[in-house]
């Protein structure tokens, strides 16, 4: 007798866990090397912030060049859920966006003290208002993508559709609002993080 197969349901991937490891992760390095990280190489130094105080941001140009590394990087991990490491590369950039956050707020911590916290309260705002959430819902997209293509193949057909209307459709709102993002981060942002080291 043939045994029909069921489709594997699976828990969901650990998501915020894997986001506090690399946090810590990120914490941890930047504390046990910072002789390395930040002494020998002038990260995020104070002769970097005096460099970027003075400098003149082509607005435009930085628009095309945030544009292509953000909405480059949601592209890439969208057609990359869909491969069979899909839920490993979801899994990985999530610990990556907790390691590099942890280890951006320890080099500034380490240098400035609190004073870092503004700065980088600055540097990310107002654009990551929009990264942050549209990052986590398309980590959470691209998870559910990955799952429909490999974990649903023997469900019944209304529930193959592996792009059905609805899903298309939030995927298009979150890249527009990772592009919202892009025009705040390049438009809006310089002005702001000037305004706070012409005083830090």
């Amino acid at each position: 007798m043939r045994i029909k197969r069921q489709p594997a349901q699976g828990g969901r991937l650990p998501l915020s866990y894997l986001f506090l490891a690399g946090l810590a992760a990120g914490i941890l390095l930047m504390n046990f090397g910072k002789s390395i990280l930040l002494d020998n190489t002038g990260l995020l130094d104070e002769y970097t912030l005096y460099q970027m105080k003075y400098m003149t941001v082509d607005r435009n140009a930085l628009f095309i060049f945030v544009l292509k590394k953000r909405l480059g990087s949601a592209l890439v991990l969208t057609v990359l859920s869909t491969t069979y490491l899909g839920l490993l590369i979801c899994g990985g950039a999530v610990f990556w966006y907790g390691f590099a956050g942890g280890a951006f707020l320890a080099a500034l911590l380490i240098r400035y003290g609190l004073k870092g916290l503004f700065l980088a309260a600055v540097s990310v705002f107002p654009q990551y208002l929009l990264y942050i959430p549209a990052a986590a819902a398309l980590v959470l997209w691209c998870e559910q993508l990955n799952r429909r293509i490999y974990f649903e193949r023997y469900a019944p057909p209304e529930m193959r559709r592996i792009l059905p209307p609805s899903q298309l459709l939030k995927l298009v709102f979150l890249l527009g609002a990772v592009l919202a993002g892009c025009v705040l981060e390049s438009f809006l942002n310089p002005s702001l993080l000037s305004a706070l080291l012409n005083i830090f």
